[in-house]
C-alpha cells in the first residue's frame, strides 16, 4: 500500500507523511509550502511537490492586511495543482478538506481511494455556531466564503472517507447528514520528548493560567476573560497567540483591571517552556477541531480546562485529568479555575494523569499506526 498526502499549507499532514515514509507506505507529498521549507520538517529523500506560489500569494494577502483572503481562489488552484501531480504509484489519496475537490475523479480514475482529512467540525455546523457567537458581541463574521462551503460539502460526498479528529467532530458530520460509517475518527498527536513537565515547574507562587491559540471568538477568550474577571483570587492569565481579525476592540473592551498578560504570537519553539511554566491550560472553545496546544498542555503536565466542543471527552475524563465546563457559559468555567488555583494537590494530581493520559497512545507514531489500519480497511 503507498498513500500519498495533498495539503494547502502544513497542519498536521507532515507528521503523518513522515510516519507513512517511516513504514514504507508513502507515495508522495503535494502543498504549498516551498519544498526547502517542507524538508526542514519531513526525512530525506520524500518525494514532495510544491506550488510556493499559492503559498507566497496567501501570505502576502496576510502580511499587507489586504482583507480578504484569497482562500476559494488558492482551494482551486491547488485542486487543479494536485490533480496533476497525481502519483500513478500511489493506492490511496488523503487531501486536506476544500482543496482537494478538483483531484478526486483524475485519482478514482487511477484506482485511488480518497480520504478527506477534515480538522475540525462539519463546514456547516461550523459556519453555524461562529455566525451565532459573533453576532452576540456585535461583530462581524468573516467565516468561510459559500464556495469554500460548497466545496467542502461536495468533497464530503465524493470521499470514500472523512477524518475527523474527535467524536464530537464527527457527531457535526451525523447531524449533517453523513453516514457514520464514512467517518474516521482519529485523534492526533505531540512529541513527548519536547512536551514534558519539569519537577516543581508548576507550583508557581501566584498560580499561572495559560491559553495557547487564536485569541477570538472560536476559542472562548470572551468567556474566557469574563470568568477570570469573576474569580476573586490572586493569580494571572496569559494569552498566548495571534488576535484574530475585528477582535482587537472587544479584546480591549473585556480586559480586567489587572492579571491578564497578552502576549500575541509566539515563535514554536517557546511553546514548551511557556507550558513547563504554567499552572493550569484553559482553553474553552465553542468550536474546534482537537487543539494539539490541549495535547501539548497535558504532556507538559498541567491540568485542563475545556469543552467538549475541544475534543475533551475523548481524552479526559471529568475530575480526573483535568475539568470540562460548557463551551459559553462563563460561571461554570469560573467556578473550575477557582476549584484548581485554591486547591494545590488537586493541580498536581491532574496534572499527571494529563501526562500519563497522552502518554498511553497520543504519540505520531500512535496515530499514523491508527491511520495506517483505517487506509487497509478502505483498501480491502
Amino acid at each position: 500500500m503507498k498513500v500519498s498526502v495533498s495539503v494547502h499549507g502544513r497542519w498536521h499532514a507532515f507528521e503523518l507523511a513522515t510516519g507513512l515514509f517511516e513504514r514504507g507506505k508513502f507515495g508522495q507529498l503535494t502543498t504549498t509550502y516551498p519544498g526547502f521549507i517542507a524538508r526542514r520538517f519531513v526525512p530525506v529523500g520524500m518525494k514532495i511537490k510544491s506550488a510556493v506560489l499559492l503559498e507566497l500569494r496567501r501570505r502576502l494577502y496576510d502580511h499587507l492586511k489586504l482583507g480578504i483572503r484569497p482562500d476559494l481562489a488558492v482551494a482551486r488552484a491547488f485542486g487543479r495543482f494536485a490533480a496533476h501531480c497525481l502519483d500513478d504509484e500511489s493506492d490511496l489519496l488523503v487531501g486536506w478538506s476544500s482543496a482537494t475537490l478538483e483531484a478526486i475523479e483524475p485519482a478514482r480514475s487511477r484506482g485511488q481511494k480518497i480520504v478527506i482529512e477534515r480538522g475540525s467540525s462539519h463546514i456547516v455546523h461550523q459556519t453555524d455556531a461562529m455566525q451565532q457567537a459573533c453576532d452576540k458581541y456585535g461583530l462581524k463574521f468573516n467565516g468561510a466564503e459559500p464556495g469554500i462551503v460548497e466545496r467542502e460539502i461536495k468533497e464530503y460526498v465524493l470521499a470514500d472517507a472523512i477524518a475527523v479528529p474527535t467524536l464530537f467532530a464527527a457527531e457535526t458530520f451525523a447531524n449533517n447528514g453523513i453516514d457514520a460509517s464514512k467517518l474516521i475518527v482519529n485523534s492526533y498527536g505531540v512529541d513527548m520528548k519536547r512536551f514534558y513537565p519539569l519537577e516543581n515547574s508548576h507550583d508557581t507562587k501566584v498560580p499561572k493560567i495559560v491559553f495557547v491559540g487564536g485569541v477570538g471568538i472560536r476559542k472562548g477568550v470572551p468567556q474566557l476573560l469574563t470568568a477570570f474577571g469573576c474569580l476573586e483570587r490572586e493569580a494571572e492569565l496569559h494569552l498566548i497567540g495571534p488576535i484574530e481579525a475585528g477582535f482587537d476592540r472587544l479584546l480591549n473592551k473585556m480586559l480586567p483591571s489587572s492579571g491578564v498578560s497578552i502576549h500575541g504570537s509566539v515563535a514554536s519553539e517557546k511553546i514548551p517552556d511557556i507550558l513547563r511554566s504554567a499552572d493550569i491550560f484553559c482553553l474553552p472553545s465553542l468550536e474546534e477541531g482537537f487543539p494539539l496546544s490541549m495535547l501539548q498542555a497535558m504532556a507538559s503536565g498541567l491540568p485542563v480546562v475545556t469543552t467538549k466542543e475541544a475534543g475533551a471527552e475523548d481524552i479526559i475524563a471529568e475530575g480526573k485529568e483535568g475539568m470540562i465546563v460548557p463551551a459559553g457559559d462563563e460561571e461554570p468555567l469560573a467556578g473550575a479555575l477557582a476549584h484548581l488555583i485554591d486547591n494545590i494537590d488537586v493541580r498536581r494530581n491532574m496534572g499527571l494523569a494529563a501526562r500519563n493520559r497522552v502518554a498511553s497512545g497520543y504519540s505520531w507514531d500512535n496515530y499514523v499506526d491508527r491511520a495506517l489500519a483505517e487506509y487497509e480497511k478502505l483498501l480491502a
